[in-house]
């Protein structure tokens, strides 16, 4: 049975995963961990969720033990990520991190735990998703210069970085397939200039209001051809089930930086 601890456990994706635990056959949900000031804590993790009794009470991080756990599942903010990774290097704890939003310092501080850990670090971690990022690999390695790249991103109101990760991950395939730097092909300030596009970069739209949990838009079009491919989030269990897909999968990993891509076998 993989033991798995979540943080961020009373947000609305912890609760998703905590739902995808429970109904896996091979997982157990082995401590739950919120904020200090959470009005839930001391709630039971199941019962939170809207699931029936697990016997497994949410906790404060200054009161928590990963001593049982095999791995643990971070989809918490930004800011708490630092001191999450302190503490699953101390223990010697794999991590799964979906934390969006993540600076170049936050990025940098991932990339030196996993020489100690092993850590898979997605900012989408929905099967469909990734698919959909390898065939935007295979399509701008296969069309030119000519066909205008156009990724539309819509998210709920709440949402407080933008662009999505999950756009500023697709902009990066592109671009790495095409041998690029993905700064280099984004343009940011498109909407606020008055100019024609130029050719071979990359435009990017947000959308924020009410309720999307994340649908994503790709477009490449030319003068005579457009192909587009579109990503529908309709539950996010969809983003729950990879995350537990992946805590199982890098169980007895070496420490390494991780990707969906390892889980999958898409590279």
């Amino acid at each position: 049975m993989n033991k798995i601890t979540v943080l961020g456990a009373s947000g609305k994706m912890g609760k998703a995963i905590i739902a995808s635990i429970s109904e896996s056959t091979d997982c157990q949900l082995i401590s739950a961990i919120c904020e200090q000031q959470d009005p839930n804590l001391g709630n039971d993790a199941g019962e939170n969720a809207g699931l029936s009794r697990l016997g497994v009470n949410l906790v404060d991080p200054m009161s928590a033990s990963l001593n049982d756990s095999d791995v643990v599942i971070d989809f918490t903010l930004p800011d708490a990520l630092e001191g999450n990774l302190a503490m699953c290097v101390e223990q010697n704890i794999p991590m799964i991190i979906g934390v969006t939003g993540l600076n170049k310092t936050q990025i940098k501080a991932i990339d030196q735990a996993s020489n100690s850990i092993p850590i898979l670090y997605e900012r989408n971690m929905s099967i469909g998703i990734n698919a959909l990022l390898s065939i935007v690999k295979i399509l701008s390695r296969t069309l030119d210069r000519n066909f205008d790249t156009e990724i539309i991103e819509a998210h709920h109101r709440h949402k407080i970085d933008s662009p999505s990760g999950t756009a500023i991950a697709i902009g990066e395939a592109i671009a790495q397939a095409k041998n690029l730097n993905f700064s280099d092909m984004y343009d940011s300030t498109r909407q606020s200039s008055r100019a024609p596009r130029a050719t071979n970069t990359i435009g990017i739209s947000s959308v924020r209001g009410g309720g999307f949990i994340g649908d994503h838009t790709v477009s490449f079009t030319s003068e005579e051809e457009s192909i587009e491919i579109k990503h529908h989030a309709i539950d996010r269990k969809c983003f729950a089930q990879g995350a537990v897909l992946a805590s199982k999968w890098i169980i007895g990993k070496d420490p390494a930086l991780y990707s969906m891509n390892d889980v999958l076998g898409l590279k």
